[in-house]
C-alpha cells in the first residue's frame, strides 16, 4: 500500500468530492464562516435557509480537515462521563448536555430524510464495555448518571463482540453515517442566492467592527458576523489556555467474519472506539484510539502499529487497508465552547469538541445560527464560550498550561536531534544545529534538503517532527505544519520561516 493511501481516511479514499473555487477578489456577504468542516457547513446551510448571504472559507479543501478524519460515531456517550458532568454542571446541566446531543442526532437524521441524502445513515445501539472489575464499578456509576440525564440505556452482559467482556452500558438509538457523503450534500447546497463556498483560501486576519473585515490570501470579505468553525480559533490566545490538542489514530481492516452493527467503546485510558462500514460489498472494521498530546510522541508509527495489533488480536480481519489520524481538542471543563467570543460582538467560535465532533459540530450550527438570527437556543447558556468554571477541570487546566510553559522553555534548551545534515534520513525531519542555531530540516525522498525555523508562528514554541505523518507539530497549542513549513492546522496563521543553509 502506498503512503498516499495509507494516510487517507476510508471516507476520503472512497468518496470523491467536487472542487470549489478559490476567492478571486473582494466580496460582501452577511456572514463569513471560517472552516469547511461539519460545524462550518452546518452553520452555513442553516443560515442560508433563513435568507442570509454566507461565504464558507476553507484554507485547504472542504472536508479535508478534522471532519474528514472522523469515525462518525453519532452517540450520546460523551468523552466526559455523565457523573462528572453532574458534579461540574449540576443535574440540570447533565440533562441539558444529553438533550443537546440527542437533538444533534435527530437534526442529522432529519436532514438525511428531508434532503434525501444517500449517506449510509443507520440507527444502531452503542456499547461502552468493561473488561476488568474496576472498569465494571466505574461503568455502573456511569449507567446511573446516564439514566438520570435521560439516556435510554441499560447494563447488560450480552455484548455482540467476538471476544469476552464483563459488562456493558448499552444505549439505544445511536447512529452512524458516511460523513463525506452527508456533508458533501450539505456543501453542494450552499452556493447560490448570494452564498459561496471557497477552497484554497486562507484567512490571515479578522478585524471586528461594523462591518467586520475578513482578510484572506485572495481578497477581503466584508460582513456583519464571523464564525470561526476551525479546529482551534485563530489566535484567540485566552481561549487557547482552555483547549488541549491531542492526536488520535484510526485503522480500518477488511472484516472476514460477522460483527453486529453497533458503536463500541472500551474503558481503557485512552479508550478505543470501534464500528464497521461497507464499501462496494466489502465490510471494514474501524478501530481508533492511541490518543496523545500533539508533538509529544517521538515515533507516531508506534500508534498505528498498536492499533493494528489491537485489531488483529480481537477481530477476524485480514489486511489493514486504511490508516489515518486526526486532531481532537479537549476543553478544560469537559464541554465544548460554542458562542460569542470573549469581548466580541460579531465574532463567534465553536471548538473543544473532544472525540464527539459530529454531534457537537452539528450542535454548533444550531446554536450559532440561532444566535446570529437573534433567536433563543435552549442549549446556548450551557456551552457559552466565555464561561469560566474554576472547579471543573482545574487540575487539567493547571497541568496542561504548565506543559505549555515547560515546552516553551525546555525545547529551546534541549539538545538538537542532529548536529549535521547527513544525519537526516530521506523522508524524515530533524532539529539540526546549523552554525549555532537550531533549524528544522526535512530531507525529501529525492534527497533535497528543506530548512525552516522550528519556532511556531502562533506563540513561539518549538515544533517537533511527526514521523508517521511527515509534519512539524507544535506541542503547545496543536499547530501543525507541512515538511516545508506550510500551515496544516491552526491556530497558527503564518508558515514557518524559511532558513537558508549551506
Amino acid at each position: 500500500m502506498s503512503d498516499e493511501r495509507e494516510h487517507k481516511s476510508l471516507w476520503t479514499a472512497t468518496t470523491p468530492l467536487p472542487r470549489y473555487p478559490a476567492l478571486s477578489g473582494d466580496l460582501e456577504v452577511d456572514v463569513v464562516v471560517v472552516g469547511g468542516g461539519i460545524a462550518g457547513l452546518t452553520t452555513a446551510w442553516l443560515l442560508k435557509q433563513e435568507g442570509k448571504r454566507v461565504a464558507v472559507v476553507e484554507m485547504h479543501r472542504v472536508l479535508s480537515g478534522q471532519t474528514g478524519q472522523t469515525t462518525a460515531h453519532l452517540t450520546e456517550l460523551l468523552d466526559t462521563p455523565y457523573d462528572t458532568l453532574v458534579s461540574d454542571f449540576g443535574e440540570k446541566g447533565a440533562r441539558l448536555a444529553a438533550a443537546s446531543v440527542r437533538a444533534s442526532i435527530e437534526t442529522m437524521a432529519g436532514l438525511v430524510t428531508r434532503l434525501g441524502i444517500d449517506c449510509d445513515f443507520q440507527r444502531v445501539p452503542g456499547y461502552r464495555y468493561a473488561e476488568t472489575p474496576a472498569q465494571v464499578e466505574s461503568l455502573e456509576r456511569e449507567a446511573s448518571a446516564a439514566r438520570e440525564a435521560g439516556l435510554l440505556c441499560s447494563l447488560t452482559d450480552d455484548v455482540p463482540l467476538p471476544y469476552p467482556v464483563l459488562r456493558a452500558l448499552r444505549v439505544e438509538d445511536q447512529a452512524w453515517l458516511e460523513p463525506r457523503k452527508y456533508l458533501g450534500a450539505l456543501a453542494a447546497r450552499i452556493p447560490g442566492d448570494g452564498c459561496h463556498v471557497f477552497e484554497d483560501t486562507q484567512v490571515t486576519s479578522i478585524h471586528e467592527g461594523e462591518p467586520c473585515k475578513v482578510t484572506t490570501s485572495r481578497g477581503v470579505i466584508t460582513c456583519r458576523d464571523v464564525v470561526e468553525a476551525t479546529t482551534t480559533p485563530l489566535n484567540r490566545v485566552l481561549l487557547h489556555t482552555k483547549l488541549y490538542p491531542y492526536r488520535t489514530y484510526v485503522v480500518a481492516g477488511r472484516l472476514e467474519g460477522p460483527l453486529a452493527p453497533g458503536l463500541y467503546f472500551d474503558s481503557e485510558d485512552p479508550y478505543h472506539y470501534i464500528r464497521t462500514h461497507r464499501v462496494d460489498g466489502q465490510e471494514y472494521v474501524i478501530v481508533g484510539g492511541e490518543d496523545h498530546k500533539v508533538g509529544t510522541e517521538e515515533d507516531t508509527r508506534r500508534c498505528f502499529e498498536a492499533l493494528e495489533d489491537y485489531l488483529r488480536r480481537r477481530f477476524p480481519a485480514t489486511e489493514v487497508a486504511y490508516r489515518w489520524s486526526g486532531q481532537v481538542i479537549e476543553p478544560a471543563d469537559g464541554l465544548p465552547y460554542i458562542g460569542r467570543n470573549g469581548a466580541s460582538h460579531h465574532v463567534w467560535v465553536a471548538t473543544g469538541f473532544s472525540g464527539t465532533g459530529m454531534m457537537f459540530g452539528t450542535l454548533s450550527g444550531m446554536i450559532l445560527s440561532d444566535a446570529i438570527l437573534g433567536r433563543d437556543n435552549p442549549y446556548a447558556a450551557l456551552y457559552d464560550a466565555t464561561r469560566v468554571k474554576p472547579a471543573a477541570g482545574a487540575r487539567d487546566f493547571v497541568q496542561e498550561n504548565a506543559d505549555v510553559a515547560f515546552h516553551f522553555v525546555a525545547d529551546r534548551l534541549s539538545r538538537p536531534d542532529a548536529k549535521d545534515l547527513s544525519e537526516v534520513p530521506a523522508g524524515e525531519g530533524r532539529i539540526v544545529e546549523v552554525e549555532g542555531e537550531k533549524v528544522a530540516v526535512y530531507r525529501d525522498d529525492g534527497g533535497g534538503v528543506h530548512a525552516v525555523s522550528p519556532v511556531c508562528t502562533h506563540l513561539g514554541c518549538h515544533v517537533h517532527w511527526n514521523t508517521a505523518e511527515r509534519s512539524w507539530d507544535c506541542p503547545c497549542h496543536g499547530g501543525r505544519f507541512s515538511p516545508t513549513g506550510e500551515v496544516l492546522n491552526g491556530p497558527a496563521l503564518k508558515p514557518l520561516a524559511c532558513k537558508k543553509i549551506r
